[in-house]
């Protein structure tokens, strides 16, 4: 079956020098819900706003249902959906008015059924003659994914549904996703929390630094989210490992000066205070330790970009993610805050007041996409 959605080789360098995407290629099956995990300013938004047209790619494709995002621009945003991270809506229109308005930009006929449909499965219907600032903050968001349904899209995307709201409004965004998925929609979500991925995703992605770091089944990556790793400095190098710590799966990294022992967290018994026994009996004395989560990346992309290595997904604190990546990387080790709920970096949002998005989004132009810095 054709995916829905099909990027290869995707590109983005804005005028300034700034490498958002770097070669991003993703294939999203239909029906599935995706969760795109990643830091401030990975490039989630970015990815996002290519497939939507309101970013233009410096290079690749991307196909939405077969169609060319570019070639054939009409055809592709009349199959998505977008709830954006901010609320960009006519705050003194009602909920009923601001839903109809959306449906009637993509050309479609007037639908009170459906518009109906989209307010009461949002429990939105007794709040449909209500202004939009009169609404609470979840029920902004709401209307958001209201007006983004209202044309019967086939692809959703969620830009952070889930940022700032109380953890019952949480609850029931994630009820609305997966209801959403019943009917036959195919939901992209972007999120800093594993939590969320965990709770509503088929499949998880990583994106960091511009760069699709692993896409996995959700299943198998919150199994492998169990294993971490402990590292032990030792005083004295090792030539080998000795016999009598063969059971223990250890690897001796940087000369023999660090002992490396593969744990599973999620075990009533780690083997951790045995191996330290061990070590001590053998005569092997350290001077530091440290943890850090680990899972394989041989499943990492469908062009398996990353063969047969491992990639360590080190949690920091927020203020050192933000600065740690490039060492990192260059070592083959991705640093990735996500992971522990953590946000780093500065939020980059591109406000736009509704009209002007709305004109951006559909105006008809030479090459038939928007970019906006």
């Amino acid at each position: 079956m054709q995916p829905i959605l099909d990027i290869r080789n995707l590109n983005k360098t804005y005028a300034g020098g700034f490498v958002a995407l770097r070669e991003v290629s993703l294939t999203i099956e239909r029906g599935e819900i995706f969760a795109l995990l990643g830091p401030n300013g990975a490039g989630k938004t970015t990815l996002i706003n290519i497939v939507c047209g309101i970013v233009s790619p410096t290079g690749g494709t991307v196909l939405v249902n077969g169609h060319d995002i570019i070639k054939e621009y009409r055809a592709t945003r009349s199959i998505i959906g977008l709830v954006p991270q901010e609320l960009p809506v006519e705050t003194f229109e009602t909920v009923w008015n601001t839903a109809s308005f959306s449906r009637g930009l993509f050309g479609k006929a007037s639908n009170p059924e459906h518009i109906e449909k989209v307010l009461r499965s949002l429990s939105l219907w007794d709040k449909k003659d209500a202004r939009i600032i009169d609404l609470s903050g979840g029920m902004k968001r709401r209307v958001l994914i209201a007006k983004a349904l209202a044309h019967e899209p086939e692809l959703l995307f969620l830009d952070e549904p889930t940022a700032g709201v109380d953890v019952e409004l949480r609850q029931d965004m994630w009820n609305v996703v997966r209801e959403l998925r019943e009917s036959g929609v195919t939901v992209i979500l972007t999120t800093h929390y594993i939590e969320e991925a965990e709770q509503m995703a088929d499949r998880v992605g990583v994106i960091n630094h511009g760069e699709i770091i692993l896409v996995q089944d959700k299943n198998s990556l919150m199994l492998e989210l169990g294993k971490k790793q402990l590292f032990l400095c030792l005083n004295e190098p090792l030539g080998e490992i000795p016999p009598q710590l063969s059971q223990y799966g250890l690897e001796l990294n940087a000369n023999g000066s660090e002992l490396v022992f593969t744990y599973d967290s999620q075990q009533e018994r780690t083997g951790i205070t045995s191996l330290l026994g061990e070590l001590d009996n053998a005569g092997i004395a350290f001077h530091d330790l440290n943890t850090s989560q680990r899972f394989s990346s041989t499943s990492c992309t469908d062009r398996d970009e990353l063969p047969g290595r491992e990639v360590h997904l080190h949690v920091r604190d927020g203020a050192n993610a933000a600065h740690a990546g490039a060492k990192y990387r260059s070592a083959g080790v991705v640093d990735v805050a996500v992971l522990r709920d953590l946000r780093c970096g500065d939020r980059f949002s591109h406000y736009r007041d509704r009209w002007r998005e709305l004109w951006l989004i559909h105006r008809p132009r030479a090459d038939h996409v928007v970019d906006t810095y």
